[in-house]
């Protein structure tokens, strides 16, 4: 059996959890969150990064830094996680969905301006696969219409836009080290601040609204309730976890390397015959093969895949349903233009075997199936 993720382990887990709990101190913000923190900054060059309890929290503090409130709007794509829409629903905005680029699967750059309103207070793109959005013409737009911009960047952890880490190039990027990411604490994520002059409120609004984060550095004698707020802190037990595999980070990155471009190699030549379809990487994008995924004729033809590969016991998945077309999306968004490549893209695309240890000989049987299927 070829189950489709496994979440990665990388030796010293155990080790360092063990570790946190002799330390007596397994509450959030300890060693181990501070390692945490200080490899992201380390490796993105960020301003200041802020372990969360999920990528999910970390959407919601951008929102909150960038004081979204009731009648403004965020653009993003319908082709993402429910969470990138809630976070911004939570503090009373409306959803303003853009179709995605067919290739990609990422938002259409080219749509953005004609969905701006003088309602519009943020664009939210999304880094599908790891693979990112035209960032320098999002970032244009943002600059014209004076618009905050916050990636999120769930799946793109070690990618890169021109040389720039994904998540850094925005106001505010979201990473996720949920279970089925590169890098994993089981359940939580992190917020990239760019602007220096952001870092003491986010901290506050991360510390339940308090200055706690003052006191622990002796900059104050005590503190206080300051501001509104919540607690995203994560468990240290999580951070000490996550540490053992950022250590490695390269070693994850090289292992699943070689995986996602194996697949490319054995299915190559399913997509000249016009077979299927494969995923596409624009110049200046360096991915993080975080995912590698197909894209069949249609609805039915991935249905009947699916079902042909579990019948060889290997588990596959489809993706997203597009937010607009969830009763969720209809009360809370509206889509702007037409829905030419979302639901249509979304409806062939599936999600292949992809974790930290798959063996070339578990992606060579996958390909074989998929040729066997289609032959």
């Amino acid at each position: 059996m070829i189950k489709f993720n496994i979440p990665p382990c990388i030796g010293k887990e155990s080790e360092y959890i063990a570790q946190a709990i002799e330390s007596h101190k397994i509450c959030g913000d300890g060693a181990f969150t501070k390692k945490c923190n200080e490899w992201i900054e380390e490796h993105t060059h960020t301003a200041k990064a802020l372990l969360t309890t999920s990528c999910t929290h970390a959407t919601e503090m951008a929102a909150l830094l960038s004081d979204i409130r009731p009648g403004d709007e965020v653009i993003m794509p319908s082709y993402t996680f429910v969470s990138t829409a809630n976070a911004f629903v939570l503090n009373g905005a409306a959803i303003v969905f853009v179709d995605i680029r067919p290739d990609t699967m990422n938002i259409n750059e080219e749509l953005i301006e004609a969905a701006v309103t003088p309602q519009t207070r943020a664009i939210v793109p999304v880094h599908y696969a790891g693979v990112s959005c035209e960032m320098d013409k999002i970032m244009e737009i943002a600059k014209r219409h004076d618009l905050t911009v916050i990636e999120d960047a769930a799946q793109g952890v070690m990618s890169e836009y021109k040389g720039r880490p994904l998540g850094t190039i925005g106001d505010f990027g979201c990473f996720s080290f949920h279970e089925t990411k590169n890098y994993s604490m089981g359940e939580g994520g992190c917020l990239l601040i760019r602007d220096k002059e952001m870092i003491e409120k986010a901290e506050i609004i991360r510390e339940k609204g308090t200055n706690r984060s003052k006191f622990f550095r002796g900059e104050i004698d005590k503190y206080t309730w300051v501001s509104a707020g919540s607690s995203y802190l994560p468990s240290e037990l999580n951070a000490a976890y996550l540490y053992a595999q950022l250590e490695q980070a390269q070693k994850i990155y090289d292992d699943r390397m070689r995986s996602w471009n194996l697949y490319y190699e054995l299915l190559s030549p399913l997509a000249g015959a016009g077979s299927l379809s494969l995923p596409a990487v624009p110049d200046g994008c360096k991915h993080n093969a975080h995912m590698f995924y197909i894209k069949a004729a249609d609805l039915k033809e991935r249905t009947a895949l699916i079902q042909y590969l579990k019948e060889q016991e290997i588990f596959s998945v489809f993706h997203y349903i597009p937010l607009h077309t969830a009763p969720a999306g209809c009360q809370y968004g509206r889509f702007s233009g037409e829905d030419i490549y979302t639901t249509r893209e979304s409806e062939r695309l599936l999600r292949l075997p992809m974790y930290y240890g798959l063996t070339p000989e578990d992606v060579r049987f996958v390909c074989e199936k998929i040729t066997q299927f289609y032959r």
